[in-house]
């Protein structure tokens, strides 16, 4: 950082620096044609919702990662990703912070939310942006930990929510455990519907089958034992995988199969010339 030794000029300067390098930043994405939300702070309610909150606890005070910082609980639209300010209206309180900090005076520390391992403020926004502006790597915070039912890693912005929103939602309906889940994989979110549609299909076929209700972790985890990986094991002998994931693959292949039962006679008539001429 620049320090001429006049705390209030060095100040001033910081601010002003921290604007520009926030209009350039946008500059550059758009030049990029960058997605809008690669440069947003990410919105911590928005974050929460989609995962799907469990539960929270204090951890106390800890000193944490600058960079681990990516989002904020009510600020989004004062700060970019890295915390540099938009606009010039809190440039009295951002360098009267800046002032202080160079002074060496004491700054009170922040206060976080932890969802995995990225943090959201609650509450120091402009001390987060002065230690950026500075060139600091850490920041002490009074940390609450947030749990979650789906994990938030692979979040870098806002348009990611979207599939872990989605994912969020096939676990409430296809409630797998964490060693199935984790092999339920797709590229493209809206898959993760499909997929649920696809397996609340199957619960029902098998629900008329053997004539009795099934609850929705029981089909969840016969459909995973007795169609999904036992179709994986084919396919892949058969080297159908290709380059998709295996829950990619079992997808294109349950919707074929749909297809020809649609398009095709497949009645009690069908069945039995098939049983009697399996040769055919």
């Amino acid at each position: 950082m620049a320090d001429t030794g006049f705390p209030t000029v060095d100040a001033e300067h910081d601010f002003l620096r921290a604007r520009r390098r926030q209009v350039l930043s946008r500059l550059a994405a758009w030049l990029r044609r960058e997605p809008d939300d690669v440069s947003e702070v990410l919105p911590f309610d928005e974050v929460v919702a989609a995962l799907g909150r469990t539960g929270e606890r204090k951890l106390g005070l800890q000193v944490i990662d600058l960079d681990s910082i990516v989002g904020s609980v009510d600020r989004t639209r004062d700060f970019d990703r890295r915390f540099r300010p938009r606009s010039g209206r809190s440039r009295e309180r951002w360098e009267r912070l800046a002032r202080a900090q160079r002074r060496g005076e004491p700054i009170p520390p922040i206060d976080v939310y932890r969802v995995g391992e990225l943090h959201f403020v609650k509450d120091g926004h402009h001390r987060v942006s002065v230690a950026h502006a500075l060139g600091l790597r850490t920041i002490e915070a009074y940390v609450t930990e947030v749990t979650t039912r789906i994990d938030a890693t692979g979040i870098s912005r806002r348009g990611d929510l979207i599939s872990k929103d989605l994912r969020r939602v096939f676990l409430d309906r296809v409630p797998l455990p964490g060693p199935a889940l984790a092999t339920i994989l797709v590229t493209t979110p809206w898959s993760y519907a499909e997929l649920s549609e696809t397996v609340e299909a199957w619960g029902f076929r098998l629900m008329q089958q053997e004539g009795r209700f099934l609850d929705r972790e029981t089909v969840a985890r016969r459909w995973y034992a007795e169609e999904y990986r036992p179709v994986v094991r084919m396919m892949q002998q058969a080297d159908l995988i290709g380059d998709r994931t295996e829950a990619e693959a079992y997808l294109q292949l349950s919707c074929q199969r749909y297809r020809l039962m649609r398009t095709h006679r497949w009645d009690d008539e069908v069945i039995e010339r098939l049983r009697s001429a399996p040769g055919t």
